[in-house]
């Protein structure tokens, strides 16, 4: 399994990676610090796709909306399970990625045995 994670805060990427080593030290783990760097790295077809991209909202130069946007546009990209993995609580914005194709709008929390759960039942959940 590979998972890529789009977030700018250097923090929060190394917390998510030693999180999902701890649930399976197979599972490959992709970071991009912004929604732009995603989008090179999905769109080079020399690379494999990820089964799961995890996606901030708040990053700079693309945006986590415009981001998911890019991806559910693009043919090769579209199929891919988006899940936003935000600071935000904002109804309004889980509403928002909801419509535009994420399949889970998760707050990320503070606690690393609340991280694991989390990140436990989304990796073993099954999609269909």
């Amino acid at each position: 399994m590979t998972l890529l994670l789009v977030d700018d805060d250097s923090d929060d990427r190394s917390l998510f990676i030693d999180t999902v080593k701890d649930i399976d030290s197979e599972i490959s783990c992709i970071t991009a610090e912004d929604g732009q760097k995603a989008l090179q790295w999905l769109k080079d077809e020399s690379h494999v796709l990820p089964d799961y991209i995890f996606l901030d909202i708040r990053m700079p130069r693309i945006n986590g909306k415009k981001c998911l946007e890019e991806i559910k546009n693009d043919h090769r990209l579209k199929d891919i399970p988006v899940i936003v993995y935000t600071t935000s609580s904002n109804v309004t914005d889980s509403q928002e990625f909801q419509k535009a194709g994420a399949i889970h709008f998760i707050t990320k929390p503070t606690d690393p045995d609340e991280i694991y759960y989390i990140l436990y039942t989304v990796i073993h959940e099954q999609w269909q």
